[in-house]
């Protein structure tokens, strides 16, 4: 069964991360215009945003794996729609925008289920380990989605793009057939704002979950801001866009690094190393703000990314699997909605803020800022009795290869 989940997963995860991609290189293929560009992806956004407190809600009420069928399956039928009406013809604006959304909104409902379809699958001992393998495969995802978007829409257009990646999630739905799940504590159904009000109350009772998500929001925040300002900084002061692109892909490299140590590794205080993990982006984002007064800056910002998302790649299945632990496991996909919220929400608005800011302020300013915030915010939480706590030797036993 954790095979089973595992696969899933990865095959979920190369889904979600040929969409991005698609969906540009689709939209520049149908009109060429940027703000088409913009309403189509900002379609997808804002519902994703919007229900992913109610998403988080009825992953509590029914059965997750139930949940995330219906999501996968939903995404599937856009995907392939938006892929066959491609093949055909040149779909209109409004259609691929009302498609985008339709998938964002399952993607809000898809999301908070995972981690109680976790713990109704994986034994609490076994869980570090899954954790790590999915973010290994979300992680090589990342990388072979952009690719295989890209290469399909150059080679045979983008329609055929979409139709792999509705067969993607059609495959994922399938696996979910094949897991039994534990039973979790019957949760008392109420109406939508009193269940929001118990997540949120449940959120509240671990001071270490509000203020790390606060820290994650910022560090999501600072990521939006690197991603627009970073590639104008290596093609002006760093060498051109092959900087940028040897940047961006050693990243990448460290986060499946990160992830794949995560479980190896003898740590008796997850939480804060998770809170380290995080606030080490705080490097990257100095060093872009005065690269030319660095010795070899393209190496030494380059560096300074790896061991940001070195940090990063570890903190997300250390992250996970304390909440999996700690949160009540009948408000686990409410509290996990808005640790995805906050998330979520942030890195556009990083992304959208960074060039003006960049513009009035010159680009420094929003760099330092940005990397104090992640600094200050991320380690706040070790001021924290229950963060500096050390586990037990059985809990903090590395996972065997």
């Amino acid at each position: 069964m954790i095979a089973c989940l595992v696969a899933g997963r990865t095959v979920a995860a190369l889904a979600t991360a040929l969409i991005p991609t698609g969906l540009t290189l689709a939209v520049i293929r149908v009109t060429g215009s940027a703000l088409d560009l913009g309403v189509v992806l900002a379609a997808e956004m804002l519902p994703m945003l919007l229900l992913l407190p109610v998403g988080g809600v009825f992953a509590d009420r029914f059965p997750p794996r139930r949940v995330i069928l219906v999501a996968d399956m939903v995404r599937c039928a856009a995907q392939m729609t938006l892929g066959a009406l491609l093949l055909l013809g040149h779909p209109s604006i409004a259609l691929m925008a009302g498609l985008a959304a339709l998938t964002g909104a399952a993607v809000a409902f898809g999301v908070p289920a995972v981690s109680p379809l976790v713990i109704g699958v994986v034994p609490a001992e076994r869980r570090l380990r899954v954790n790590a393998h999915m973010g290994v495969a979300s992680g090589v995802a990342q990388i072979a989605g952009p690719a295989l978007a890209g290469g399909l829409t150059l080679w045979l257009g983008p329609g055929w793009s979409f139709l792999l990646t509705g067969m993607l999630f059609a495959g994922s739905a399938i696996t979910l057939g094949g897991l039994v799940t534990a039973s979790r504590p019957a949760s008392e159904r109420d109406h939508l704002l009193h269940d929001l009000r118990e997540g949120w109350r449940e959120a509240r009772r671990h001071r270490w979950f509000l203020i790390s998500v606060a820290g994650h929001g910022v560090w999501h925040l600072g990521a939006g801001i690197l991603l627009t300002l970073g590639p104008v900084i290596a093609v002006r002061s760093l060498g051109g866009e092959s900087v940028w692109v040897v940047v961006a892909q050693a990243g990448t490299v460290a986060t499946v690094l990160g992830v794949f140590a995560a479980p190896r590794l003898r740590i008796r205080r997850p939480l804060a190393v998770a809170a380290v993990g995080a606030a080490v982006y705080a490097c990257p984002l100095a060093a872009f703000a005065f690269p030319t007064e660095l010795p070899a800056p393209a190496v030494a910002v380059t560096a300074a990314y790896v061991i940001a998302m070195l940090g990063v790649g570890m903190l997300t299945p250390l992250w996970e699997t304390v909440v999996q632990q700690r949160v009540e496991p009948q408000a686990l996909g409410r509290v996990d909605s808005l640790d995805a919220l906050i998330s979520f929400a942030a890195r556009p608005l990083g992304l959208a803020a960074a060039a003006p800011v960049a513009a009035w302020a010159g680009a420094a300013a929003p760099l330092l800022t940005a990397a104090v915030l992640v600094a200050v915010v991320n380690l706040a939480v070790l001021a924290l009795p229950e963060v500096r706590r050390r586990t037990t030797e059985k809990a903090a036993r590395p996972m065997p290869a």
